[in-house]
């Protein structure tokens, strides 16, 4: 298989979107769509070792430029990103495996989001998971589906309220 032109790369923020959720949610280790399951869904509830995490203002600002900057950095061509407040959308170019750039990013936006905190809240109260685990990585392999991933990230997100 040819290299991609780039990635769409989609995380999101821990407990907003758990198994069961009742907008559908995809089987991590088959990949199948699944439909709502609320008893899966009060389970994961359950096992939730911190509060759901949205993120405010000042935090999608950190993510943004914090994404930005490591593409920079990397020398990865930055299409389009999306801040929102329970999930990231990334469009990029790289020619790193997409698991290992979703990986960066998240791990890179978590440093900065920890800096943030030490630097504004009580210890006891700092925030521990940011993300959940894993994400969606797919592979743009044209430059119409690049430019449909780049206007989705950008514009498909905007009537989408505080999302």
């Amino acid at each position: 298989m040819s290299e991609p032109l780039a990635y769409l790369i989609t995380w999101t923020c821990y407990g907003t979107w758990l198994p069961g959720d009742d907008r559908g949610w995809v089987n991590s280790s088959t990949f199948d769509i699944q439909i709502p399951d609320l008893q899966r869904e009060a389970g994961a509830k359950l096992r939730m070792t911190e509060s759901k995490c949205r993120l405010d203002v000042e935090q999608r600002r950190i993510v943004k430029e914090t994404i930005t900057a490591h593409c920079d950095y990397r020398r990865w061509h930055l299409h389009a990103v999306n801040v929102r407040t329970n999930h990231v959308h990334v469009v990029v170019s790289a020619s790193t495996a997409p698991d290992t750039v979703i990986s960066q990013l998240k791990s890179w936006c978590t440093r900065r989001l920890r800096e943030q905190q030490h630097c504004t809240i009580p210890q006891r109260s700092v925030r521990k998971k940011w993300w959940t685990e894993g994400g969606s990585t797919k592979w743009i392999n044209d430059q119409a589906h690049l430019e449909n991933a780049i206007r989705y990230v950008l514009d498909g997100q905007s009537h989408k309220q505080n999302n």
